[in-house]
């Protein structure tokens, strides 16, 4: 009998820089797998997938795409929730846009995996404090969180630029 089987791995990777220059080699890398996928997030998802354009609840559809899609950091250590539509940080968070050229797109062939990166960049003047939790969300106030993931990245500080990538991958 034949089953279908897919499965959604998630990394994230933080890469550290000296200063605002971000085209040297990182002097830091962390990358930490796993997420708590919402339901505010699975819900948009299976919203796209039948084509509904306004959504069944009080916020409309969304796509993560490049004009929509916003990487989020704050400082809250709160344990994470499938019902959390915000990171949970009360004042230190912060939403950034995508990079010009993300989200990318893999397709899945018989020898590789359907994959998504997104990708924002956070300069020496921004979210300089402990990185706490980190989200992916489709609006820059708002909108959906797709997931969340609670992990300590350690504490950015005005001498750093950092950038957050987020990679879901289906297999």
């Amino acid at each position: 009998m034949a089953s279908d089987h897919l499965e959604w791995t998630v990394e994230w990777c933080v890469e550290k820089f000296r200063g605002d220059d971000t085209s040297t080699d990182p002097y830091d890398r962390v990358v930490v797998p796993g997420n708590l996928l919402t339901y505010g997030g699975a819900s948009n998802l299976i919203e796209c997938l039948i084509g509904n354009g306004t959504g069944t609840s009080a916020q409309t559809l969304t796509y993560f795409n490049n004009g929509n899609a916003y990487l989020g950091v704050g400082d809250s250590s709160s344990a994470v929730a499938a019902t959390q539509t915000d990171l949970q940080a009360a004042t230190n968070k912060l939403r950034k846009a995508m990079e010009a050229t993300y989200p990318q797109h893999t397709d899945g062939t018989t020898s590789t995996a359907a994959s998504v990166v997104w990708k924002s960049s956070f300069s020496t003047v921004q979210a300089n404090w402990a990185w706490n939790e980190i989200a992916l969300f489709n609006g820059s106030t708002g909108g959906r969180m797709l997931n969340r993931k609670l992990v300590s990245l350690g504490t950015k500080t005005s001498a750093e630029s950092w950038t957050l990538t987020l990679t879901v991958t289906l297999a």
